[in-house]
C-alpha cells in the first residue's frame, strides 16, 4: 500500500509542471476574458475596470433605441451562423476529398506511403499568410485560373470569385485539408484489410465493402478529422480577412475588430466566450458520439 502511495506521489510530481503550465497559460487567460466580458467599455475604449454589467452579451442580440428600449439586432448572429456554416462546409469538402486521398495512401506500399505523407505535410512548411496570397494570385480577376479558362475558350470574362464566400471556402478547405487526411490515414493504415477480402468473399461489391467495412473502421479518424477541421475554422481569421476582403465577416474577424479599431474589449470578450461555448458544444457532441458508438455497435 505504501509503495503504491509512493508511486502515485511520483506520478503527481511528474505531471505537476504540465498541469501548472496548462492552468496558467489556458485557464487564467480564459478567466480574465470571462471577467472582461461582464465589464463596461471605457470612455476612451478598452475596459472600465470594476463596473460589472451584462450589456456585452445583450449587445450580441439587441441594440438600444433612443428611449433605451431593446430592439432585436441579428447582424452579429448572422456573422456567427455564417462562421458555423463555412466551418461545416469546409469540413464536408475536406472530408469529401480527404477520405479518398487517405484511402489511396493506405493502399500504397509502405515506401510510397512515406512519400505521400511527406507531400501532404509540405504546405505546413510555408507560412499561412504566403499560402493565402498565393490563392489571391490564382483567384483574382485575370489571374492564372481566369487566363487558363479564357485561353481554353471556356469563359469570355473573368469569374470574379475573389473576395467572396466561395474564395473563403476554397482557402479554408486548402488550409485544413491535411488535418482531415492524416487522422483518417492513421485509422486506415492500422486496418486489417483481410476484412475487406472477407466482404468480397461474402458477395459484397466495392461500394458495399467501403460502406460496411472501411468507413466504420475509419470512423474514429473521420471524427477526429472533422473536429480538427471544424473547430479551427470557427475562429479562422487570416483566410477570411485576405480572401474575403471584409465582405464576408466571420466571428474571428469580428472579434479582432472589437479589440482593434472598435476598442470595445468587453464585447470582443463576450464574442470570444460565445465562440468558446460553440467549440465546447462541438467537443461534447464528439465525445457523446465517440462514447456511444462502441456501445451501439
Amino acid at each position: 500500500m505504501a509503495r503504491q502511495t509512493g508511486e502515485g506521489r511520483r506520478r503527481a510530481w511528474l505531471i505537476a509542471p504540465s498541469v501548472l503550465t496548462i492552468g496558467f497559460f489556458m485557464l487564467v487567460p480564459v478567466a480574465i476574458m470571462a471577467a472582461i466580458s461582464f465589464m463596461e467599455r471605457g470612455s476612451g475604449g478598452g475596459v472600465s475596470w470594476g463596473s460589472f454589467t451584462s450589456e456585452p452579451y445583450v449587445q450580441f442580440l439587441f441594440e438600444r433605441d433612443l428611449d433605451d428600449s431593446l430592439l432585436l439586432n441579428t447582424d452579429y448572429l448572422q456573422i456567427f451562423f455564417r462562421s458555423i456554416w463555412l466551418a461545416a462546409l469546409t469540413t464536408v469538402l475536406t472530408l469529401a476529398v480527404g477520405l479518398p486521398t487517405a484511402l489511396f495512401m493506405a493502399l500504397q506500399p509502405e515506401r510510397r506511403r512515406n512519400i505521400l505523407i511527406f507531400l501532404v505535410t509540405i504546405p505546413f512548411w510555408t507560412n499561412l499568410l504566403v499560402r493565402n496570397y498565393a490563392w489571391i494570385l490564382l483567384l483574382r480577376n485575370n489571374g492564372l485560373i481566369d487566363q487558363v479558362l479564357m485561353g481554353l475558350g471556356l469563359r469570355n470574362e473573368p469569374m470574379g470569385v475573389l473576395y467572396s464566400t466561395f474564395s473563403i471556402a476554397v482557402g479554408l478547405t486548402y488550409t485544413f485539408m491535411p488535418f482531415m487526411v492524416l487522422p483518417i490515414y492513421a485509422s486506415l493504415e492500422k486496418m486489417d484489410w483481410r476484412l475487406v477480402e472477407a466482404a468480397y468473399d461474402l458477395g459484397a461489391d466495392r461500394w458495399r465493402a467501403l460502406r460496411r467495412v472501411v468507413i466504420p473502421l475509419a470512423m474514429p479518424g473521420i471524427a477526429a478529422g472533422c473536429i480538427l477541421v471544424f473547430i479551427p475554422c470557427l475562429g479562422a481569421f487570416v483566410t477570411p480577412e485576405l480572401l474575403g476582403g471584409g465582405k464576408a465577416l466571420m466571428i474571428g474577424n469580428l472579434i479582432q475588430s472589437q479589440f482593434g479599431a472598435a476598442r470595445n474589449w468587453p464585447f470582443g470578450a463576450a464574442l470570444s466566450m460565445a465562440l468558446l461555448a460553440a467549440v465546447l458544444l462541438a467537443m461534447m457532441f464528439y465525445l457523446w458520439r465517440y462514447r456511444r458508438a462502441p456501445g451501439a455497435a
